[in-house]
């Protein structure tokens, strides 16, 4: 455990203090070392994701229990994992704290009795801990204070609350079903077969009582399945996608969507993304499932540089945004993105979806979504374009609950937001 230990607190360090991507120095940390057993790597990960997860609450209850700044921070960021190890893991007490001790005095000799002494401490005042550290916003909510603050303006504070707690949630296993190899209830009970309980939730989506390796789903590497949220299942059946249609995905990868898309119906799909590594994704995804899509690298902004003039009865802009409605799945967006950043994402989706609009067809619809529950991005960015083209008019999207286009995160999905836009001939 005590190599476990440093290895987490050496990725916490370079995420929440640096400002790297999470999975991006995980996987780099992990690669480091192939020696690593199977076991070593999903604790470590697991560490890491906790630990950030619950940074608000750690990081108040640490700085409780310190009467005086560290001199070495990497030894805090091993304190830090190690109380999330106390608070959440089934570790035991005397097995954290002997192994943390041993971690720091590799860092420093010197502060192995201090380690010993905050999370004995720790142990010790437990409960008046947790109380002392919710009191404070941040150690309550384990979010940025302003985060916590647009979210309670923005949605009130009793629905706030409960997005900001859904949001800290271990995220569900999601399935969606290829309607070319059968229906979703078909598959649930081929699941169950094979000892894989799953609930059924909107609009077909499965949820998993308990993850699984996708190697255990039936016809998995056949194309019968595929993992994505169930929020995100929506945008293929918003699209209203019909046979021998044109259809633009804009911002395509990893390519889910485009997969789903082509799912319901046969489609001439273009699929456009900047990255073109993660464009190979986009590939990998279809060819899994047997499907057809011509993909180009560029970017969604910039048409010029990909289109052929051609224009699209359906477009779908899933614009690149703060990614705020999926922090269950990416705890380090709470903590890396600003209060600034939300306008600076803001102006480029605007920018895209105004450079996108000429390419639908009249009588064509386009498909706006954001992974984001900031209504700087969606609904007041809408209202903005639609004020700017009096030829766009906005129709019902069938959600669930009913607030204008917009899924907040909750136990079952992500947070998304849709707005379904058709242009008049």
């Amino acid at each position: 455990m005590q190599k476990v230990q440093l290895a987490a607190s050496k990725v916490i360090g370079l995420v929440l203090f640096d400002g790297r991507n999470l999975n991006q120095v995980l996987e780099n940390t992990l690669n480091a070392k192939p020696a690593w057993q199977p076991s070593e790597r999903g604790a470590i990960q697991d560490l890491c994701y906790g630990t950030i997860r619950y940074y608000g609450q750690l990081k108040a209850i640490l700085d409780l229990l310190l009467h005086k700044p560290l001199s070495d921070d990497s030894v805090g960021h091993l304190l830090l994992v190690a109380l999330y190890q106390l608070q959440y893991s089934k570790a035991t007490q005397h097995t954290v704290v002997d192994q943390a001790v041993r971690a720091a005095q590799g860092i420093q000799p010197q502060v192995g009795g201090l380690v010993n002494a905050i999370l004995r401490n720790f142990i010790r005042q437990q409960e008046a801990l947790l109380e002392e550290a919710a009191s404070r916003r941040e150690g309550k909510f384990s979010y940025p204070l302003w985060w916590i603050t647009e979210m309670n303006a923005q949605y009130g504070v009793d629905l706030a609350t409960s997005i900001l707690e859904a949001g800290n949630l271990h995220p569900p296993m999601t399935l969606r079903v290829n309607t070319r190899c059968g229906t979703t209830v078909e598959y649930q009970q081929l699941l169950l077969e094979q000892g894989i309980p799953a609930s059924l939730v909107a609009p077909d989506a499965l949820i998993l009582n308990k993850p699984v390796n996708v190697e255990r789903l039936p016809g998995f590497n056949s194309g019968w399945v595929s993992v994505q949220d169930a929020g995100a299942q929506y945008a293929a059946t918003l699209l209203d996608v019909r046979n021998g249609m044109r259809v633009l995905d804009a911002c395509s990868a990893p390519g889910g969507k485009t997969a789903h898309i082509l799912e319901l119906a046969d489609v001439e799909m273009v699929a456009v993304d900047k990255d073109v590594k993660r464009l190979q994704r986009v590939a990998d995804n279809l060819e899994r499932l047997e499907l057809n899509a011509k993909l180009l690298a560029g970017d969604a902004a910039e048409p010029k540089t990909w289109w052929n003039g051609k224009k699209f009865d359906r477009i779908l802009a899933d614009v690149p945004c703060s990614a705020s409605g999926v922090v269950r799945r990416h705890p380090d967006i709470k903590w890396l993105r600003r209060r600034e950043d939300i306008d600076a994402f803001a102006k480029q989706q605007l920018e895209i979806l105004t450079a996108l609009w000429p390419l639908l067809k009249n009588n064509g619809k386009l498909l706006y979504a954001t992974c984001s529950i900031f209504k700087q991005e969606n609904e007041l960015l809408i209202e903005k374009f639609m004020a700017a083209h009096p030829e766009g008019v906005r129709l019902e999207v069938g959600l669930p609950e009913g607030n204008k286009g917009q899924l907040v995160t909750s136990p079952q999905h992500d947070g998304f937001f849709y707005a379904l836009l058709q242009k008049s001939a």
